[in-house]
């Protein structure tokens, strides 16, 4: 049996019909999330450099400031330290190169490049690539680690004072008595 367009049983089906098509193009235009991942959950580095947790120490934001591949190179980032004691960490880079430093418990330490505390003596990768770094800290238990580091170079602005120059050779310096027999 068939109802008339006006009758109340032809207006029900069509107002559940129109809030079926709304639920279902709402459900189109939002990108329902029960299938999809949600960003909010995924840990990553949102900045230039790259993060690692180590034990008790949590590494964030670390790179390398390196004007050219063999040359020497700034590390860069901050280091928590969540232990109640100091913990030493060496960084070995390539060809030898290593550096160290201190970080007291409960106060993070920032090498931002107003000191000289993390220099590599030579950075394998050119700028633009990714340097594997040793990590090794000595606190009660030694722990090890490698971290692929980006390799950034004096283009962008805020890292244009920070490149290393590389140290004149010893052979290179001038000798007092070469000085003196110069004048």
């Amino acid at each position: 049996m068939r109802t008339a367009a006006g009758t109340p049983g032809a207006k029900r089906v069509q107002r559940l019909s129109l809030i079926a098509a709304i639920g279902i193009g709402a459900m189109a235009f939002t990108g329902c999330s029960a299938i999809n991942p949600q960003s909010t959950t995924v840990v990553y580095s949102a900045s230039d450099g790259v993060r690692m947790d180590m034990g008790h120490l949590e590494l964030r934001n670390v790179l390398i400031i390196s004007g050219e591949a063999g040359g020497p190179g700034r590390v860069l980032g901050t280091f928590y330290n969540t232990s109640t004691a100091p913990i030493t960490l060496t960084i070995s880079g390539a060809q030898g190169s290593q550096t160290e430093v201190s970080i007291e418990p409960g106060v993070p330490l920032v090498l931002n490049g107003k000191s000289d505390k993390a220099i590599l003596s030579t950075v394998k990768a050119a700028p633009g690539a990714l340097e594997t770094i040793e990590l090794r800290q000595s606190a009660g238990a030694t722990e090890t680690g490698t971290l692929n580091v980006p390799v950034l170079d004096g283009t962008l602005k805020e890292y244009k004072n920070l490149v290393p120059t590389a140290m004149p050779s010893p052979s290179a310096m001038p000798t007092p008595t070469a000085t003196a027999a110069a004048s």
